[in-house]
């Protein structure tokens, strides 16, 4: 599929959802459901609940701005972060701004979250919820994770949530990650791989493509990329615990034989 293409239909379907949250719409959660809309009988679990199951505490439900967790993650990236007070935390596909406003509370005051989103109304959406919980140490920036607009050697901490795998060009994902984190910095992302080959049709399919299925890379290609960009200490661990949840994008399809949730670790070398 073109890349332009894929960009375009994945900032349509996310800009969509934006606007749905924001109008009031009920929304399946989960990544496939709430971007493609093809699991009209699926998940009926609500944004929190959804986050709940991924490993997030009732706590970390609780203590972000109204709207900010729309339920479209794949896993939890802060419980591989290891976030330190001061720290400069860069969030890729920030979406309404979840992730960022839980690691603003980790990093403290002294420490600073970049968001950034390729959607307009999501960066918008996120804006939005800061300004709603006075929050001084977060900002969201417009623009494509392929080409941060983040300054080289800025982050000690990059994190992203299921969205890599929306990108038509990871490997640039991947080589920009590294240009803007510190020497030392690490990568903290939950992202979805592939454990079985998917099919042709899957593969061109610009539905799935946009609900965070096809696509997604093999693990061994993941750790291919992260090489070819330059990390070390590359960790990725599939949790086939996720079956059941990715299952429910798409009930009947046994989705979850095909795909699973990850947790992608990787460190920029010092030196």
């Amino acid at each position: 599929m073109d890349k332009e293409q894929i960009r375009k239909a994945v900032r349509e379907s996310y800009g969509n959802i934006a606007r749905a949250d924001s109008s009031g719409q009920e929304q399946q959660s989960g990544c496939s459901c709430s971007s493609s809309g093809c699991c009209d009988s699926g998940n009926s679990l609500n944004a929190k609940e959804v986050s709940v199951t991924l490993g997030y505490s009732k706590e970390d439900v609780s203590n972000v701005p109204e709207g900010a967790n729309m339920g479209l993650g794949c896993g939890n990236p802060q419980a591989i972060a290891s976030l330190k007070s001061g720290e400069t935390v860069i969030d890729l596909g920030s979406g309404g701004g979840f992730d960022c406003f839980l690691a603003s509370k980790a990093v403290g005051e002294s420490g600073n979250v970049i968001g950034v989103d390729m959607t307009p109304d999501m960066v918008s959406k996120a804006r939005g919820n800061a300004e709603k919980a006075g929050a001084t140490n977060v900002e969201f920036r417009l623009g494509e994770i392929e080409h941060l607009p983040v300054a080289d050697n800025t982050a000690d901490v990059i994190i992203s949530n299921c969205v890599i795998n929306l990108s038509p060009e990871k490997q640039k994902v991947y080589n920009d990650a590294y240009r803007v984190l510190k020497p030392g910095g690490r990568l903290a992302v939950s992202d979805i791989v592939t454990i079985q080959e998917l099919s042709e049709d899957i593969q061109k399919n610009m539905e799935l493509y946009t609900g965070c299925v096809s696509g997604a890379s093999k693990v061994e290609e993941q750790e291919q990329m992260l090489k070819e960009a330059g990390f070390s200490g590359i960790n990725i661990q599939v949790k086939k615990v996720s079956k059941e949840f990715i299952d429910s994008w798409m009930p009947g399809t046994n989705l979850g034989d095909y795909i699973a949730s990850a947790s992608i670790e990787a460190v920029k070398p010092r030196g």
